[in-house]
């Protein structure tokens, strides 16, 4: 009888995951820079997730799949590159010391819509913060909602606003020709 019931949750786990594996590795792979590490980091995760899978609660299977590849990219970035991991807490006060600019309507869906300049575009988000590169890829490419954002990194949706709106200021900075860090 085990082993039916083993066959039922491994096939509950491939139609509820699997789906979302896509969008598992393409968030990877912005945080690692890298197509051999995210696809590292993504077998880690859904080894994770199916060894875990008794806590997911019927919700929103992508938010709980992507959730766990963020973990487990940044527990392998620590182990891999070290140096490369800034504390997720690092940008919390930048608001307040003014260092962002004030956002222009419609800015970033521009840049995303300009297909000719996507390759550019890319190396501009890849040059972001680890904490501004993840809400922009989880909200612009993965087209996730605030909550769903929040829910991911495990910050409040107003630390996402803020990430969100500083990563789309240094985009728009950098796309003028400015430094993307200057803000960040």
């Amino acid at each position: 009888m085990a082993w039916i019931a083993e066959r039922r949750r491994r096939s509950r786990f491939e139609s509820v995951v699997l789906p979302h594996l896509d969008a598992g590795y393409a968030l990877a792979r912005w945080l690692t820079r890298n197509d051999a590490d995210a696809a590292d980091v993504v077998q880690e995760a859904v080894l994770r997730a199916y060894r875990y899978f008794d806590t997911y609660r019927e919700g929103d299977a992508k938010s709980w799949l992507l959730r766990i590849v963020r973990r487990t990219s940044y527990s392998w970035l620590e182990r891999n590159r070290p140096a490369e991991v800034v504390p997720l807490e690092a940008d919390a006060g930048e608001e307040e010391r003014g260092t962002t600019a004030p956002q222009t309507a419609g800015s970033t869906e521009a840049l995303l819509q300009n297909r000719s300049d996507l390759r550019r575009l890319d190396a501009l988000i890849e040059a972001l913060p680890a904490p501004l590169r993840e809400v922009i890829v989880l909200r612009e490419l993965q087209e996730l909602g605030y909550r769903e954002i929040a829910e991911v990194t495990g910050v409040p949706i107003g630390t996402v606003m803020s990430r969100l709106h500083r990563a789309r200021s240094s985009l728009r900075r950098a796309w003028e020709g400015k430094e993307v860090g200057d803000a960040v």
